[in-house]
């Protein structure tokens, strides 16, 4: 393969890592003779691996149901194809393999079990990023020479093999990590996160496929996330009266819940362009994803008399108070600020997300210093609860302990167990169509009421469509706000209009004006929900778009043994 093949020579790994700032090794000297020598050493090499995380810009940037931009990305535009795909890197993974290769030339036993497990959490990492995107992939754990021709032309490896090569590497990593809490390196803690994440995701893409072992993959997702709740001393950051909001625009992570963290500001010598990203890009939430949010008695927003209709400030108030805390709504006061920012429909649906504002100075285009959350518990309290309700082993004592610490979190009622199976809200089944229908449906639709609101803008969301097998629901159309015709509207609730929409002339108005038509289009011409990117049409192909293709030209190169994902076509004759 032609990215392996790139990677044959020591000193193509030294430029690697001097792109990320590790320049301390002079090329000259870094041979296994002299090198991986120490605990200095150890960390140098492996700090190179934090380069494969994903960026804050990456995960906000994820449009999905949820949330939609000017630019749609290439999954729902429909671009991905075997002659541009791009993501087929096989860079890190030597890195890793060649520290792993040579790691035991490091005296320090403590040291040499430490960065071992470091890089087996990376390569663990490496590989689900893989897996997830290409199904089957060759799986490496030595370093590739240039006369290893059958492994530099191997076949791709089936993803069990492969994510059961993962949990071993996860498991491994467990052990050899430090307990000791760091949101900038990983630690066991990290591992068993990540252990619940991959579990989970490989547990209900088989559940929804009808693949064997899926029970065997949910059980591993639900015991490495219960061994995390109880023995890891993390808990939800709860200071405040907004707390949820507060942790998403602290300049340093929260330690409490944050388990890692990619860092951002002047210590790290790099900024972000987060909010940047979603004001330029005018960033809006949809209906769909409004809709999720409970009442703040816990009822359901879709019983609510007339729901499909109420104006917005109607529709964003009395609801379950992470609502405000995400969504520019009536009384929102950005950092810094003393004036309240009234929602002038600058975002495309007209709610526009306001997590990870933080102050002004540090909304433009590399200005962002705040810590960016890749890990934190929140997201292993709902790892473990929906691997059990899709186990079917799920408890009144299991959601207690995961996610109604949340609900406590965001002041919103428990969520009772047998309540859920009795009442199913029929608009979560409407979004949801494939989930299992058993006696928990109804519980699994809330978890995942959960995990849309709690984890919104963090990037699952589009993993999460494809792992239950729910990609048809990125096929509908992207609505936001109602109106119900032309006039002012008062957005911020205080008593004097501050949007006015219009069809032919707007006169005299002091707040903002919008024309009907052109400003903003509406689903029934004068009147109804904001119809964002009204010309655009998704189509979702179930044989092929839950999976990226292979690459055109690593299938040349390989002769045609990489075979090709189902559904693509590419111009390399191969089968």
């Amino acid at each position: 393969m032609n990215s392996i093949l790139k990677l044959l020579s020591v000193s193509a790994i030294c430029a690697s890592l001097a792109s990320c700032e590790m320049t301390l090794v002079p090329e000259d000297t870094l041979s296994p003779d002299t090198y991986f020598s120490n605990a200095e050493q150890l960390e140098l090499w492996s700090n190179g691996f934090y380069a494969q995380l994903e960026t804050a810009e990456n995960l906000t940037g994820q449009d999905a149901d949820d949330l939609i931009e000017n630019n749609l990305g290439e999954v729902l535009m429909g671009q991905r194809s075997a002659a541009s795909e791009s993501g087929w890197s096989w860079t890190q993974l030597r890195n890793i393999n060649y520290l792993l290769a040579n790691v035991y030339r490091c005296s320090d036993v403590s040291a040499r079990n430490q960065y071992t497990g470091v890089a087996l959490f990376h390569r663990a990492y490496f590989y689900f990023i893989k897996v997830r995107r290409y199904g089957d992939v060759p799986f490496y754990d030595t370093v590739i020479n240039s006369d290893d021709n059958d492994l530099l032309y191997k076949e791709r490896d089936d993803r069990g093999t492969v994510m059961d090569l993962i949990m071993a590497d996860l498991d491994n990593a467990i052990e050899l990590l430090p307990v000791a809490k760091d949101q900038a390196h990983v630690t066991k803690w990290t591992a068993l996160a990540l252990k619940s994440r991959v579990a989970l995701y490989e547990g209900t893409w088989r559940k929804y496929r009808g693949m064997e072992n899926a029970d065997k993959y949910l059980r591993l997702a639900a015991e490495a996330a219960e061994d995390f709740i109880d023995n890891g001393g993390y808990k939800l950051y709860s200071t405040g009266a907004t707390p949820y909001r507060d942790m998403f625009n602290s300049i340093e992570c929260v330690g409490d819940e944050v388990i890692l963290a990619r860092k951002y500001g002047s210590s790290a010598n790099v900024m972000h362009s987060v909010v940047f990203n979603f004001m330029n890009g005018r960033a809006g939430m949809t209906k769909r994803f409004m809709n999720h949010y409970l009442m703040a008695d816990g009822s359901y927003y879709s019983a609510q008399q007339g729901y499909k209709t109420k104006e917005f400030v109607d529709e964003v108030s009395g609801r379950d108070p992470r609502l405000v805390q995400t969504i520019l709504t009536p009384g929102y006061v950005q950092v810094g600020a003393t004036a309240e920012t009234v929602n002038s429909l600058t975002s495309l649906t007209g709610y526009e997300p306001i997590k990870y504002y933080g102050a002004s100075a540090y909304t433009g285009s590399n200005k962002g210093i705040s810590d960016y959350p890749l890990m934190r518990a929140a997201e292993v309290f709902l790892n473990f609860a929906e691997a059990k309700a899709e186990l079917g082993t799920l408890s009144q004592s299991d959601l207690d302990k995961s996610v109604n610490k949340l609900r406590d979190r965001a002041g919103m009622p428990h969520l009772s167990m047998v309540a859920a199976n009795a009442d199913i809200d029929p608009l979560m089944a409407e979004y949801y169509p494939n989930v299992t229908q058993s006696a928990n449906t109804g519980v699994i639709l809330e978890i995942r009421r959960e995990r849309t609101v709690e984890l919104c803008l963090e990037g699952f969301r589009l993993w999460d469509i494809f792992r239950w097998k729910e990609g048809q629901q990125l096929t509908k159309p992207f609505y936001g706000v109602y109106f119900n015709g032309p006039g002012e509207y008062d957005m911020n609730n205080d008593g004097t209009p501050d949007l006015k929409l219009y069809t032919d002339n707007a006169g005299s108005f002091s707040g903002t004006s919008k024309k009907i038509g052109t400003d903003i289009k509406l689903t029934e011409g004068t009147f109804g929900n904001i119809h964002a990117q009204s010309t655009v049409t998704v189509a979702w192909d179930e044989t092929r778009d839950y999976l990226w293709p292979i690459p055109a030209n690593e299938r040349v190169l390989s002769g045609g043994v990489l075979s090709q994902n189902p559904g693509y076509t590419d111009s390399t004759n191969f089968n």
